[in-house]
């Protein structure tokens, strides 16, 4: 019985099951995680390396695609692992683990996107002040905070969720996501409630800070002339893009919880599939196609790989 408490069996049902197939989805998810990983990179480097790139968004779009280097590490190795094995098993603790970085990650997306927000804001609304206001010390703190505070946030979570006598050990999904509270035996009202607080904390809260500042934009644009009405827009709508597509993602997964009725499988594995794949790529696409001086940079690197 203690070593079944320490082990989680995670099922992928006929979509690995079927040997013949197994090779061909390593080597699928192997190349888009290779695909994250340098296309997001790509445009961390152009960051870093060029000098007029050295402002406050491209900072904040630098740590957003960190975030989702980090993300896609912290969730792919076991999935290569799965795709190779007979039986796909991860212990309780790493599953918490997994579930962990899932959560924290995801919830700093929002509060740098939050972040973001409040740097497009500024710098519309309030241009003689946005010197003064995003300065170093600032940027680094909202970066800090926005790593910080979710992972000491769901930290607590883990601490409660470890303590849990577990009395189901077949987890629903190919990832450990909050669906991990149906395999305790009792349905804990304090992880419940903490869970609720947490979601409006650091996600509600989020997305209305982040409609209110682009609402103050809006308003502020509509009655500028129509150069500002163009800048505002080239900048802010990769923000909004990256904000909708990663809500109705989030949206999804706390209903995987909430609800009580189960989703259908295709489903439930395309909306993860969603979440892990086409998420993290979304993200250098939007940036690299739509902000104008990274799209720029972009071109000019390519160009030189072809001239060499």
């Amino acid at each position: 019985m203690e070593s079944e408490l320490n082990a989680t069996y995670i099922t992928l049902d006929r979509y690995i099951e079927v040997s013949k197939y197994r090779y061909f989805y390593f080597c699928s998810i192997f190349t888009v995680y290779i695909l994250i990983v340098c296309s997001n990179s790509t445009i961390v480097y152009l960051i870093v390396i060029h000098k007029n790139l050295h402002e406050p968004m491209y900072i904040f779009i630098a740590a957003l695609l960190i975030n989702s280097v980090l993300f896609s590490t912290a969730i792919y190795p076991k999935l290569f692992i799965d795709f190779l094995s007979e039986k796909q098993i991860i212990s309780y603790s790493a599953c918490l683990f997994q579930w962990f970085i899932y959560y924290s990650l995801g919830a700093s997306e929002f509060l740098l996107l939050s972040a973001m927000a409040y740097d497009r804001y500024v710098s519309i609304c309030k241009p003689l002040q946005y010197p003064t206001i995003m300065r170093k010390t600032t940027v680094c703190m909202f970066l800090i905070l926005a790593w910080i505070l979710p992972a000491g946030q769901f930290s607590v979570t883990q601490i409660l969720s470890a303590k849990k006598k577990l009395c189901n050990f077949i987890l629903k999904g190919i990832i450990c996501n909050s669906t991990v509270q149906k395999l305790h035996c009792v349905r804990s009202r304090v992880l419940n409630i903490y869970g609720l607080i947490v979601l409006v904390d650091l996600l509600l809260l989020s997305v209305l800070f982040i409609l209110f500042t682009y609402t103050r934009i809006l308003i502020i644009t509509y009655r500028s002339n129509r150069e500002v009405r163009r800048k505002a827009a080239q900048t802010c709508l990769p923000h909004l893009l990256v904000l909708i597509n990663f809500s109705c993602l989030s949206a999804f997964d706390v209903l995987l919880l909430r609800m009580e009725t189960d989703f259908p499988k295709t489903v439930r594995l395309i909306m993860t599939l969603q979440i892990i794949l086409y998420h993290p790529l979304f993200n250098p696409i939007i940036y690299g196609l739509k902000m104008k001086e990274i799209h720029k940079h972009i071109r000019r690197l390519f160009c030189q790989g072809k001239l060499n």
